[in-house]
């Protein structure tokens, strides 16, 4: 018997793909995980043991660093947000919606604007605008797949898990195969009736990419905020936490206090007037305990 080290990579009809030193091992779950109420997630990094016939067992989940949505991802280093231009149309309230989970949840973000071409003069370019101030608050920001497929690979360091993100049909799948072009995901149309794409992805899978993973996930349209701290909601904006350090009052909520710099930088246009409105709504979100309207 002997026991080696490895990151899940797979999980198909209850077996276990464990990329290890010595390549890919197909292991089952001991049933302790069931008695623990625990369950392997893809990302995972784990130790399996392999018995004298042969077989293999996973049987210890190494500590994790988070896991983030279902089916879950754990140790998940860092996001690339795919948001689409067009079909379905560019939401800078869903972007702020992503970006806000994501910063709860201590993840970096790359941004990548899908479906530009689809979308031409005026209106790509006050998309590209406002992008650009996502930009400048410290969000890598593409817009174009050309430069995704150039640098993406380079910036994955070794042992690093990026999963890609957004809502149904922003093109992620598409994505993946321009990076890793034996990853052969399906692509599904758009429902016109509700702007939004069908499920193509049903389970979750890393990719081999630069020195470490890429995972792709089932796309979803909508991310749940309430179990945010109303008094913490401030740190995820990014901007916000940065300007806070010169807030008169320490714990300031950004709302009617004296002396808040937040609220200085917005009335000097250095903070976007969007980024606030839907700091304000994500606090009713979260004081009412429900999802908003638009997302229901």
């Amino acid at each position: 018997m002997k026991l080696a080290e490895g990151t899940v990579v797979g999980l198909i009809a209850g077996y276990y793909d464990v990329e290890t030193a010595a390549g890919i091992v197909r292991t089952r779950a001991r049933g302790v995980f069931r008695q623990k109420k625990q369950k392997p997630a893809v990302g995972d990094h784990v130790e399996i043991q392999i018995d004298d016939q042969g077989m293999s067992y996973l049987v210890k989940i190494l500590p994790r660093l988070n896991r983030i949505g279902r089916p879950a991802v754990a140790n998940v280093s860092h996001v690339l947000l795919v948001i689409s231009a067009v079909e379905p149309d560019f939401s800078l309230e869903l972007l702020d919606r992503f970006l806000t989970f994501f910063s709860w949840q201590k993840v970096q973000v790359t941004i990548y604007l899908s479906k530009s071409d689809l979308l031409k003069g005026d209106k790509l370019a006050k998309i590209k605008e406002e992008l650009s101030y996502y930009q400048e608050i410290g969000y890598p920001v593409f817009t174009d797949y050309h430069d995704v497929e150039a640098q993406i690979p380079q910036m994955i360091k070794a042992g690093q898990i990026w999963t890609l993100a957004g809502q149904s049909g922003a093109g992620k799948s598409t994505l993946l195969n321009h990076l890793k072009k034996d990853a052969n995901q399906a692509t599904g149309a758009i429902s016109t009736s509700l702007n939004r794409g069908k499920h193509t992805t049903r389970k979750v899978e890393l990719f081999k990419l630069g020195e470490g993973f890429l995972a792709d996930t089932p796309g979803f349209s909508s991310i749940d905020l309430t179990p945010i701290k109303l008094n913490e909601l401030c740190n995820y904006f990014v901007e916000f936490k940065r300007a806070s350090s010169k807030c008169k009052f320490r714990g300031c909520q950004h709302l009617k206090e004296p002396g808040c710099e937040v609220k200085k930088l917005l009335e000097e246009g250095q903070i976007m007037p969007h980024r606030y409105d839907d700091y304000l709504a994500m606090r009713t979100e979260i004081s009412e305990g429900r999802l908003p309207e638009y997302l229901k």
